[in-house]
This record gives C-alpha cells, structure tokens and sequence, in this order.
C-alpha cells in the first residue's frame, strides 16, 4: 500500500507497527476500538495493511480505487 500511496502522489504518513513497542500498542489499541476491524479479528487477522483516512473518515484494508482517497 505504501508504494501504491506513493506512486499515485497521495501524501500519507506511514507507520511501521513493527519499529517500536509503543507504534505497536498504539496500532492495537486503535484496532480494538474500532468496528471496522471487528471481521478482521473474527478471523484472527491483525487488520494490516490498512490505510486510515482524515483519522478514521475511512478504512480500507485492500488497494482502493484512487478516487476514493481524493
């Protein structure tokens, strides 16, 4: 998704989950108060890749369509 967001010019900011304990807790934390991710977790999935928009306007879970991000 990072390179998608790249390459189509799509400013972001990207968060490696993995980089430090606290990007980790933050992610997680997020995830469980978030409905969005409650069939994510039936599933015993984490919910990444995930592109968050404007703070949570929209979440997407797979590549979206470009237009959906404008």
């Amino acid at each position: 998704m990072k390179e998608f967001l790249s390459k189509n010019d799509i400013k972001h900011t990207y968060i490696e989950i993995t980089d430090s304990m606290a990007n980790l807790k933050a992610f997680l934390k997020y995830r469980d108060n978030r409905k969005e991710f409650d069939s994510i977790k039936k599933y015993g999935s984490v919910g990444i890749p995930a592109i968050v928009v404007n703070e949570g306007e929209k979440i997407f879970f797979e590549i979206p369509n470009i237009d959906e991000l404008k």
